[in-house]
C-alpha cells in the first residue's frame, strides 16, 4: 500500500512555483483533493517548518498565496551572500533579462519569457537579489502576475539620472546590428559589475 506524501508534494510544488506562490485552489486542483484537505496539508507543512529550528526555510502566506521563504533569523547571512565579490558577475541570461526589463518595463515574467524564449525565474531572482530590479505592481487579468521594473541602483550602475536616458533601440533591427548593440550593452554592464 503506497502512502502519499502530501506534504512532500506540496513542498515540491511551492519550490517550483517560486515567488509566484500557490493558492489553496491551485494546490487542491493539482493534488486532486478538496480545498479543505489542501488547507490541512499546507498548515501541517507550515507547522513542521515552525517546529524544526534546524531548517533555513519556512512557508509563508501572503494575500492568500503560499510560498517558500527564507527564515528571518538568517537575513544577515543572506545579505552577505548578495554583497560577496564572487556574486558580482551576472550570467548572459541575467543580462538579457535585465535589458528586456529596462526597455519594456513594467513587464511580467511571462512577457520576458516570450521575448527570450526560455524560462527566466532564476535570472529574475538574481537581479532582484542584486537590487537591480524590483516588483512594481501587479498585471491586470487572471493570475495578477508581478510586474518588474528597474531600480535606482540600476540607474546608478549605468550613471543614468532617469530611465529615459537609456540609448534608444533602433526602429528596424537587423539581426547582426541587434547582436552588436546587445553585446555593447552587456559589455558595459559587465565591466561595471566587475569593478
Amino acid at each position: 500500500m503506497n502512502i502519499i506524501n502530501w506534504k512532500g508534494i506540496v513542498e515540491s510544488l511551492l519550490f517550483a512555483a517560486g515567488d509566484e506562490g500557490l493558492t489553496l485552489k491551485q494546490m487542491a486542483l493539482v493534488l486532486e483533493v478538496e480545498e479543505l484537505q489542501a488547507e490541512e496539508i499546507i498548515h501541517e507543512l507550515m507547522e513542521d517548518y515552525r517546529n524544526d529550528a534546524m531548517r533555513g526555510i519556512t512557508v509563508i502566506e501572503l494575500a492568500g498565496t503560499f510560498q517558500l521563504a527564507t527564515k528571518k533569523e538568517n537575513s544577515a547571512y543572506l545579505k552577505r551572500l548578495v554583497v560577496t565579490p564572487q556574486a558580482s558577475t551576472l550570467s548572459q541570461a541575467a543580462l538579457e533579462t535585465l535589458a528586456i526589463i529596462a526597455y519594456k518595463q513594467p513587464i511580467t515574467r511571462a512577457e520576458i519569457e516570450e521575448i527570450r524564449g526560455v524560462k527566466t525565474e532564476r535570472p529574475i531572482h538574481t537581479l532582484m537579489a542584486k537590487a537591480l530590479i524590483k516588483e512594481v505592481g501587479r498585471a491586470d487579468g487572471s493570475g495578477r502576475a508581478y510586474l518588474y521594473g528597474t531600480t535606482k541602483e540600476f540607474l546608478d550602475y549605468f550613471g543614468l539620472k532617469k530611465i529615459e536616458e537609456l540609448p534608444p533601440l533602433p526602429e528596424k533591427i537587423e539581426d547582426d546590428y541587434q547582436q552588436d548593440d546587445a553585446d555593447l550593452f552587456f559589455g558595459r554592464f559587465q565591466e561595471t559589475m566587475d569593478s
